[in-house]
C-alpha cells in the first residue's frame, strides 16, 4: 500500500519532518518513504491523507496491561505474586489477558506497543516483555502472536511497595536495607551460577555442570548485559540504591517512575539507560510521591536524560498516554521532547528501537495519522496502521 500526501514526523535523530510525503508499506514493514515529488511509480493501492500528520506508533514503556482485570477483582488480578519476595522466574506472558478491553482502547489511541511489567510488591518481581497492542482480529487474541520481544528486562522494586507488602505478612523485607539485601543476594547467586556454567561449557571434563536453577536462569540475560534492570524507585535515596547496586553487579539500570528524579538529573544521566517517568496524572497517595510534579519529565529531558513518559496502567489508563505527554508540555517540556518521550526514547530505553519508535526503512509499519495536534487532548487519531494494516479509520 502507498500512503500519500502526509507530513511525516520521523522521530529520528534529526527529528526530520517531510512535508508532502509518501510511504510505501509491504508485508508489515516500511519499505520506502520520501517527498511526493520523488515518489516512484508503484502500481499499487494508494490512500491519500490530504496533508495529515503521520507519526510512528506510540509506545508506553511501563504498563501492567492485561495483568489487572477490567471491572473484576481477584479472579483477574495477576500482576503481583506476593507469596515470595524474590521471583525472577515469573514471565508476564503467562499472566496477560490479551482480550482485556484496554488493548483495544490503546490501539484506538495510537499506542501500538506496550511494555508490560510485573507489579512492584516484590524486590525481584519477574521478567518484562514488549508486546504489540494488536493481534489477530475477529477472534480471541493470543499473547504469543503479539509479542515483540521477550525478556527485555527484569523488574526490581525498591521503597514503600515491597516494605508495606511484606510488613503486613510479618516477613522479610520490612526495611529498605532488607529489600536491597534480597536483590543483592539474587544477583550474587546468578553471577556465581553464570560463572559455573561458563566453566563447565569451556571445560566439561574438569568441571561439573551446575544444578539447574530456574531463578538464576531467568537472571542470566541481565547478568550478561543482554537485558536491563527496571528499578521501581520514586525517591532520590531509592534511585541512588538502584544505581549503587547496578554498579556493583555491572548491570544496566533503567529507573521506573523516578518521582524525585528531576532533583538528581546528573546521576541518572550518567549512570543509567534512562528513566520511565510517570505517572504524572495521579495523586500523591503515599509519602514517596510527595515530590510528584508535572514539571519532572521536562526537567529531566532538558538536562540530557533519555526520558520516556509512561502511564503505569492501570494507575493511569493506557489510552491516556498522549494526555500525559500533553500535561508534561504544560509543565514545561518541549513539544518535540514530549513526542520523542512516547516514540523513540521508550524504544531505545527498552531495546526495541530496531523495530519501532521512529519512521525508518525496515521498521515495523506501525503508524498513527492525525488531522490535528496529537498533544491537543480533544484530538484522536484519524487512522492507525498496525503491522501495515489499517485498524482505525479504515472505513
Amino acid at each position: 500500500m502507498m500512503l500519500t500526501n502526509v507530513r511525516i514526523h520521523t522521530m529520528n535523530d534529526k527529528n526530520e519532518v517531510i512535508d508532502k510525503g509518501y510511504m510505501y508499506i509491504k508485508e508489515g514493514k516500511i519499505i520506502d518513504f520520501g517527498k511526493m515529488i520523488n515518489m516512484p511509480k508503484y502500481n499499487i493501492l494508494r490512500r491519500d491523507f490530504q496533508g495529515a500528520d503521520m507519526y510512528p506508533g506510540f509506545i508506553d514503556a511501563h504498563t501492567h496491561l492485561g495483568l489487572f482485570g477490567d471491572s473484576v477483582g481477584l479472579e483477574d488480578t495477576d500482576g503481583n505474586e506476593d507469596s515470595d519476595p524474590v521471583t525472577p522466574e515469573l514471565n508476564v506472558i503467562d499472566g496477560i489477558n490479551t482480550n482485556n478491553s484496554y488493548f483495544d482502547e490503546a490501539l484506538r489511541a495510537g499506542i501500538t506497543t506496550a511494555v508490560i511489567s510485573p507489579g512492584s510488591t516484590n524486590p525481584v518481581a519477574g521478567q518484562i516483555s514488549a508486546f504489540k497492542t494488536y493481534g489477530v482480529y475477529g477472534q480471541k487474541r493470543r499473547a504469543d502472536d503479539m509479542l515483540l520481544r521477550s525478556g527485555i528486562a527484569v523488574k526490581f522494586a525498591l521503597g514503600e511497595n515491597p516494605k508495606s507488602t511484606y510488613d503486613e505478612k510479618e516477613q522479610t523485607p520490612v526495611t529498605r536495607m532488607a529489600v536491597a539485601a534480597l536483590i543483592r543476594e539474587m544477583l550474587e547467586k546468578a553471577r556465581r551460577y553464570d560463572k559455573l556454567k561458563e566453566m563447565y561449557e569451556n571445560d566439561p571434563q574438569n568441571n561439573d555442570e551446575p544444578e539447574y536453577d530456574r531463578k538464576c536462569e531467568a537472571m542470566l540475560p541481565l547478568i550478561r548485559r543482554e537485558a536491563t534492570a527496571h528499578f521501581h524507585a520514586h525517591t532520590a535515596d531509592d534511585i541512588f540504591t538502584a544505581l549503587r547496586i547496578s554498579k556493583e553487579y555491572n548491570i544496566r539500570a533503567v529507573i521506573v517512575h523516578g518521582t524525585e528524579g528531576h532533583e538528581i538529573c546528573e546521576a541518572i544521566k550518567n549512570e543509567s539507560e534512562g528513566i520511565l517517568s510517570g505517572p504524572i496524572m495521579t495523586d500523591r497517595s503515599k509519602p514517596e510521591l510527595r515530590s510528584l510534579s508535572m514539571r519532572s519529565p521536562g526537567i529531566l529531558s532538558s538536562n540530557g536524560v533519555c526520558t520516556a513518559i509512561i502511564t503505569d496502567h492501570p494507575e493511569t489508563p493506557v489510552h491516556l498516554l498522549l494526555v500525559c505527554a500533553a500535561v508534561a508540555v504544560k509543565g514545561g517540556m518541549s513539544r518535540v521532547d514530549a513526542l520523542r518521550a512516547v516514540t523513540i526514547n521508550p524504544a531505545r530505553i527498552c531495546g526495541i528501537d530496531d523495530r519501532v519508535g521512529s519512521i525508518e526503512k525496515g521498521k515495523d509499519a506501525d503508524l498513527v495519522i492525525y488531522k490535528g495536534d496529537p498533544l491537543d487532548v480533544t484530538n484522536s487519531p484519524s487512522a492507525v496502521f498496525a503491522g501495515g494494516r489499517i485498524v482505525v479509520g479504515g472505513e
